[in-house]
């Protein structure tokens, strides 16, 4: 069994080349949550996995094998409930409700603009679905926010990454801004006249 003890965040620092020839792992959120455990990468090979304590996996980190090989991690489908607002009778904010409601509850949860992911769970669909919330199974990788786990340090720097980018989509918004500049210079036009 081939140890494998080193994470790479997103595969961070590796040539695109390298992670395109790279065996690949599919794991679901129970395994990637755990230090340690063993699995079978795409080219057969077991792996016993160690790493450092409270480390979380993400699809897309890559694995460095003690003979210096990597795997890239797939965040495996799995059952989870998507979780929007109702289009009718709802408005974007009734997700932001249900993020507190769940996160008071210490539930694993996946953040997205537009809905949230949580494990399957009936007690809490009903819940959900009495603050009219539309929920519905599917079969799709799960990445629930690190914050509650304490491994934030661990996963600091993928995080980091993530928030980058997040960043860099704040400032399209700003654009939106601009046309509030727009309206300004239509503001100016308005006082030609």
């Amino acid at each position: 069994m081939l140890t494998v003890n080193k994470i790479l965040p997103q595969g961070q620092g590796l040539a695109p080349v390298l992670l395109k020839r790279a065996s690949t792992l599919q794991l679901d959120w129970d395994v990637r949550q755990k230090s340690r455990f063993e699995a079978t990468d795409s080219q057969g090979r077991a792996l016993g996995v160690f790493l450092p304590r409270g480390s979380v996996v993400r699809g897309g980190d890559v694995l460095v094998a003690e003979d210096g090989s990597v795997v890239r991690v797939i965040a495996a489908p799995q059952p989870v409930l998507v979780i929007t607002h109702c289009p009718e009778h709802g408005t974007p904010f009734d997700l932001m409700r249900a993020a507190y409601h769940l996160g008071n509850r210490h539930v694993p949860i996946e953040l997205q603009p537009d809905h949230l992911k949580i494990e399957p769970d009936h007690v809490l669909a009903d819940l959900l679905r009495s603050m009219h919330l539309i929920v519905r199974e599917d079969n799709a990788a799960f990445e629930p926010e690190g914050g509650a786990y304490g491994n934030a340090g661990a996963h600091a720097h993928g995080g980091h990454g993530h928030a980058h980018h997040d960043h860099e989509h704040g400032h399209e918004p700003k654009h939106g801004h601009g046309d509030g500049g727009h309206g300004h210079d239509h503001h100016g036009h308005d006082h030609d006249h």
